[in-house]
């Protein structure tokens, strides 16, 4: 026994990235005793505060920063630097190879130093290279900044998700993990709004409309990464806003007693990749990007085929998101009172290929109500259910190793999603899109399926652990179908 005491002395000595020792984090959470009278939820509206706005602004502006260029393609952005064929598609696509290649490398930066390092650096990297391609002139320029964009974003989406994820136990996760997402549906919407205004700017110190975007976006974001510096919230064990109680209060009721700073070997790595419900999620992750990206980048396009001028299709872009962001809530809300993700998954893909059958079917001006109706509802099956697929996976995890090499690796493949999506919808296949609305119909049947090949495994695994539980008389992680 007492062997076992120095050895727990010995682990919680670890020393952090900096050379802080976290020996008084660790005796601190193992000294001070948990309180029941600790107000929970008082407690959860502080983590609220704490935890989640920042977040929220930061990959707001992340995906606005992502997908503005889209609103750019509709302002002249191709016939400024002599834009032909495919090319717009290429820019669109090169930022997904390094966002791909890095993310589970930037996940275990953030797990070897802090989020409120890490995360705020990318911020203002991205920022300087957004400002950057707002003063492009050719072709390549615009290809080089958007690879180093890609590059500089890899870490915020899983980084974030990972961190939240140490927050909250499972019941109160989905509606937490809908608000951050909904960042996504915010930005699309933002982006429509913000792209009205900067149209009426064209020519302004000599500088077209579609350069302003880039400009003032990317200014933004390099004041938002000094804000981020001083207002991000760490991992439950090292955030200094937490009493001793709160903090022992946290960590028992998720279970994440578990240091940060502890390395994550190849071998963890292979473990996780090995199972082969965590290569279900993360094909359910890459068949709803596929639409979702879909949407997110030719929107305004679409809109544009209506017959619409700049600022009208821009306009015309917001009330899709809009819609998505009010559907993507409900479904969170009833997903976390239930405690299962599932089968609201499979209501939103219901929704999702409903929308895109319409999109393939009807067309022209006689049938624009029809065809706007399902714009909104493929806009609010593909951004309702992209929150729960992460929200169940990342959850369904265990721990700091399987957590962040998880989360790194379903967005990781997820993602490569994107490189599909900006291929999807081509000018060539203008106005009708027969390609685009095929190609996302069939990745939204895969997600269904990979969505139920993945609750079998789970209540397979729930089933062995409740077996387990009863013959050793413990409890262990809960799983949500």
């Amino acid at each position: 026994m007492e062997d076992r005491k120095e050895a727990n002395v010995d682990e919680s000595n670890v020393s952090s990235g900096n050379g802080a020792s976290l020996g008084s984090h660790s005796s601190l959470v193992a000294e001070t005793p948990f309180h029941p009278d600790v107000d929970e939820g008082k407690l959860l509206r502080k983590t609220d505060f704490h935890v989640l706005p920042m977040l929220f602004v930061i990959y707001l502006i992340a995906f606005l920063d992502r997908v503005n260029i889209s609103n750019a393609i509709t302002m002249g952005l191709p016939a400024e630097l002599g834009l032909t064929g495919q090319q717009p598609n290429v820019a669109l696509t090169i930022f997904f190879v390094p966002y791909v290649i890095f993310e589970i490398p930037s996940n275990i930066m953030l797990k070897r130093l802090k989020p409120s390092l890490w995360l705020p650096g990318c911020i203002l990297c991205f920022g300087i290279i957004m400002l950057c391609q707002g003063f492009v002139q050719s072709y390549r320029g615009l290809l080089a900044t958007r690879f180093f964009l890609g590059l500089t974003e890899a870490g915020i989406f899983p980084g974030s998700f990972y961190l939240i994820s140490f927050w909250y136990k499972k019941e109160e996760a989905q509606k937490r993990f809908t608000v951050y997402w909904s960042s996504t549906i915010c930005a699309g919407a933002f982006g429509g709004l913000l792209a009205t205004a900067i149209a009426e700017m064209d020519g302004i110190r000599g500088l077209s409309n579609w350069r302003w975007v880039f400009i003032l976006e990317g200014i933004v974001s390099v004041l938002i990464s000094v804000v981020a510096f001083f207002c991000l919230s760490d991992f439950p064990r090292e955030a200094k806003w937490l009493s001793p109680e709160e903090r022992a209060f946290i960590l028992k009721k998720t279970k994440s007693d578990e240091s940060h700073t502890v390395p994550i070997t190849a071998r963890d790595t292979w473990t996780v990749l090995s199972k082969p419900k965590n290569w279900l999620g993360a094909l359910m992750y890459f068949s709803v990007l596929v639409p979702l990206y879909s949407i997110s980048y030719f929107t305004p396009t679409i809109v544009q085929t209506l017959g619409y001028s700049t600022v009208q299709t821009q306009l015309h872009s917001v009330p899709p998101f809009a819609a998505a962001f009010g559907f993507a809530i409900v479904l969170a809300y009833f997903s976390d009172k239930l405690r299962m993700r599932s089968p609201f998954i499979l209501l939103g893909l219901a929704v999702l290929i409903t929308g895109l059958s319409i999109l393939m079917t009807v067309h022209g001006k006689s049938h624009f109500s029809a065809e706007y109706a399902g714009l909104c509802l493929a806009a609010m099956g593909a951004f309702g259910v992209g929150g729960i697929i992460v929200c169940w996976f990342v959850m369904n995890l265990q721990g700091h190793m399987e957590r962040s090499v998880g989360t790194g690796w379903m967005v990781c493949f997820g993602n490569t999603g994107g490189i599909v999506a900006t291929f999807a919808f081509l000018r060539k296949d203008a106005p009708f899109y027969h390609t685009g609305y095929s190609i996302c119909i069939s990745m939204s049947a895969l997600c269904v399926a990979s969505c139920i090949a993945y609750a079998l495994l789970i209540w397979r695994e729930k089933r062995a652990m409740a077996t387990s539980e009863k013959k050793r008389g413990t409890e262990q992680h809960i799983l949500y179908l």
